[in-house]
């Protein structure tokens, strides 16, 4: 029996020693490579072969790989296209997105997640690119406001470029200040309802008895105090998206008509006998977990399921450290812009914003930097405004451990009585608070011997470089001139 031949992949990537990694990693699988580094030896290559799937960069030695797949399309319509990208921004998860990519990894990426992408695209057929659809105009980070390029990031613009050519119902969940009101707009924004009205609704801020009344509407005389007629927020945002948020807060009686207007389509004004079609896009947000609630029975189940098609996490600003420092700069503009005098930030000052718990998350820092922004004297903002600003208790622990003056249990103390962390939390914020000056003091502590700190610290060397690593931590720097 004749053996069936490989799968042929065009790999175009620049960068060498990613092009090794890959293309031993998809020989291993079977596939058939072909490698080049730029446009024009790729556009030669399409000429004079077919591909069941093309893997390529963005950045390329001569030019925009992105932005010029159309010149791909149009010699091979049917080819799936995965994109890998070091410009890792939401702006380049939808560029990816809109050019009808079958996949979009963002670099770093997980070399067994890109192989089974591979063999998944080359068992079927990519959609064809639609000509009559607008390209989303905008440069880089002009699109919406999101800002990180941390791998807790990256899941969630991918998980945002799946849902931008569906109506699907989104929930998402976070902490407060995590963003969630930003990634709805986003959804919206860059999304097939973008022409329509966002509407917004915190069912929180609104009383009980008045929830019905502010979503569905009402007629005059429904009830004391009606007296017009009322168009509520399903029908302001007919046509777009209705963002729902803290829908965890939402009274029982009102999840009831909820569920129903998701299910039929179609609302009823308080005090109104006339069903009302509405054609809505719902995205729904809450900071609490709704598990407990629906075994508590003040969460409806079959709403959070009708809510939970398409789960977005937004991850706590402590799990993205690394996103810190952007996101002051990104917000010491934003001041600029609002009026306030332009300020740069010193490489001291960023990382005491990154030893920060951030318990208001985003928000939080985005207040501080403001604040900063106003208060300090200086062009320069250094460690000690930073410190000025969020306390010095909390930054002089850190530093205490860090340099290894003082007992733990003091520093630790300080820390508390300045936090002030809610029950229940305290063991993760002390966590989060204290590991980075830990492990530099054990680096410290054996000169930098990654080996010696990890017995030091009792725990295993791979789980502290892995530490060092996501910290951004530099051990050489402890190490003996």
């Amino acid at each position: 029996m004749a053996r069936t031949a490989p799968d042929p992949v065009l790999l175009v990537e620049d960068d060498a020693a990613i092009a090794t990694v890959i293309i031993a990693a998809l020989e291993d699988e079977g596939f058939d490579i072909a490698h080049c580094t730029n446009i024009a030896a790729r556009d030669r290559l399409l000429a004079g072969r077919r591909f069941a799937v093309m893997l390529t960069d963005v950045i390329l030695e001569d030019g925009d790989g992105l932005a010029s797949l159309a010149a791909v399309r149009d010699r091979a319509p049917d080819m799936p296209v995965i994109v890998l990208s070091a410009q890792n921004t939401l702006d380049t998860a939808v560029r990816a997105s809109e050019s009808d990519a079958f996949e979009y990894f963002p670099k770093p990426f997980d070399l067994d997640e890109l192989v089974h992408a591979v063999r998944q695209a080359a068992g079927s057929r990519a959609p064809t690119a639609d000509a009559g659809e607008e390209a989303l105009s905008g440069a880089e980070g002009e699109r919406m406001p999101l800002v990180g390029r941390s791998p807790a990031m990256q899941g969630v613009y991918r998980m945002i470029t799946r849902v931008l050519r569906n109506d699907l119902t989104v929930l998402i969940t976070g902490e407060s200040g995590t963003g969630k009101e930003l990634v709805a707009e986003a959804i919206h924004e860059l999304g097939n309802r973008r022409t329509g009205p966002f509407v917004a609704v915190n069912t929180a801020a609104i009383p009980a008895d008045l929830v019905e009344s502010e979503l569905f509407g009402h007629e005059k005389g429904a009830f004391t105090g009606a007296i017009a007629q009322a168009i509520g927020k399903f029908e302001q945002a007919n046509g777009g998206t209705l963002f729902l948020d803290e829908i965890g807060d939402m009274p029982a009686e009102a999840q009831t008509r909820l569920l129903r207007a998701l299910q039929s389509g179609r609302i009823r004004r308080v005090g109104g006998r006339q069903e009302i079609a509405v054609n809505v896009r719902i995205i729904a947000a809450t900071n609490r977990d709704l598990t407990p609630m629906i075994a508590a029975g003040t969460f409806r189940e079959d709403l959070f399921y009708r809510l939970n098609v398409v789960p977005i996490v937004l991850p706590p600003l402590r799990e993205r450290r690394e996103d810190i420092a952007a996101l002051a700069q990104h917000f010491l503009v934003l001041a600029a812009e609002d009026g306030l005098p332009r300020r740069n930030l010193t490489s001291e000052a960023i990382e005491q914003l990154e030893h920060r718990n951030w318990r208001g998350n985003v928000r939080e820092l985005r207040n501080v930097v403001y604040r900063l922004a106003l208060m300090a004297r200086e062009e320069r903002i250094d460690a000690d405004n930073v410190i000025d600003i969020i306390g010095p208790e909390i930054a002089a622990a850190n530093v205490a451990l860090a340099d290894g003056q003082g007992g733990f249990a003091a520093a630790l103390a300080s820390w508390l009585a300045a936090e002030t962390p809610p029950p229940g939390a305290i063991y993760h914020r002390a966590l989060a608070a204290f590991e980075k000056p830990l492990i530099e003091h054990a680096l410290g502590r054996t000169g930098g011997n990654q080996l010696r700190a990890a017995q030091l610290l009792g725990i295993n060397r791979n789980t502290l470089r892995k530490r060092i690593g996501e910290l951004g931590l530099e051990p050489d720097r402890f190490s003996p001139s």
